[in-house]
């Protein structure tokens, strides 16, 4: 059963993967025809409603909640830039990379023999799916004994998981997008174990793609209006908003609002950051105690608002059946192969 579960999820994988070609392919020729504003927004609509549709042709967590994060949040939200004519999208750019830029959680941009350019290495793009993708299997069998772990071993376990599954996922992305279209990646997560503020950790360290769509469709444009602090408040907000919606499509749960409430509290305090930053001659933390402090409260009011979530949607449980399932299918595809090169070794 769980074999044939994933045999499923890959052939809706396929027919998502057209509908997105297709929906892309008429954004950009919408938005070639059309003057940012109201007539393009109206224009580009319909793939607005696809991106947040897709999830749910999918029955298995780990799709539902790619998707959910990639098109329902990214790809709807550089479809709103798209259509206020800001970037990463732009109709003159080919087919290819313009579906790329839309669907994937990347920001493209030419190779470049220029010093600046931090060119990618394929070798650790590999690296890290292989390292990653080698301990996931293991986390999950941890999950098989949280009945005997306290619920500081269990949020802990949680953490790993998360951060090694992002790592995978965007490793992954990488090795696509450089040997699909032979362009690089920018980085995704710069070491956000040495982050010694929250604006360090959540700006410039963790999941970079997010605060590079926060900024200019909600921190520019709040700011503009209202200032830093309700710049920074707003695009926690709607970053808390967005992964309640994210949470959504994994569990089939109801938001709770916890998520939302950390993403708000982490906002706020980042501001107040920002503030007593702005005053020269206060004192400030030196480095080797501001990383652990910045790492403590960001774990703390994740175990305290973030992970419960997880734990009390079963997230465990349904990444690991989606496990299983990928397991029995790669057993299933392994036994086809003996079938089909039996015969053919027999007569050799």
């Amino acid at each position: 059963m769980p074999a044939l579960l994933m045999d499923g999820e890959l052939g809706s994988l396929w027919k998502v993967s057209a509908a997105v070609w297709a929906a892309m392919s008429y954004a950009r020729v919408a938005a070639a025809r059309t003057s940012p504003g109201a007539g393009r927004l109206a224009a580009l609509m319909p793939a607005v409603v696809l991106f947040y549709g897709i999830p749910f042709a999918f029955t298995t967590a780990g799709f539902r909640g790619i998707s959910g994060f990639f098109l329902s949040w990214l790809g709807t939200f550089k479809l709103f830039l798209l259509a206020a004519g800001r970037g990463p999208l732009d109709p003159s750019l080919p087919l290819p990379q313009f579906v790329c830029s839309a669907s994937l959680p990347v920001k493209l941009r030419q190779s470049t023999s220029s010093s600046k350019a931090k060119k990618q290495n394929p070798a650790s793009a590999a690296t890290k799916i292989l390292l990653s993708g080698g301990l996931i299997p293991f986390i999950l069998y941890a999950f098989q004994f949280k009945a005997a772990m306290s619920r500081w071993q269990l949020l802990l376990l949680y953490t790993t998981l998360i951060y090694f599954a992002v790592d995978f996922l965007l490793a992954s992305v990488q090795g696509v997008v450089h040997g699909v279209l032979g362009m690089e990646m920018e980085p995704q997560v710069d070491r956000p174990y040495l982050a010694s503020s929250l604006r360090d950790f959540w700006g410039r360290r963790w999941n970079l793609m997010v605060p590079a769509i926060l900024r200019p469709s909600v921190y520019g444009p709040v700011r503009a209006r209202f200032g830093v602090a309700a710049g920074v408040l707003a695009s926690f907000l709607v970053s808390g908003l967005m992964h309640e919606l994210i949470f959504y499509y994994l569990m089939w749960q109801p938001p709770s609002g916890d998520v939302a409430a950390f993403f708000v509290l982490n906002g706020a305090c980042a501001a107040a950051e920002a503030w007593w930053g702005r005053h020269a001659g206060w004192w400030r933390p030196p480095r080797v105690v501001a990383v652990p402090l910045t790492l403590a409260f960001v774990g703390g009011t994740g175990f305290w608002l973030f992970f419960p979530a997880l734990i009390r949607g079963g997230l465990d449980e349904l990444m690991l059946h989606d496990f299983q399932g990928m397991l029995a299918l790669m057993e299933q595809g392994g036994r086809w192969l003996a079938d089909a090169a039996g015969p053919v070794l027999s007569t050799r």
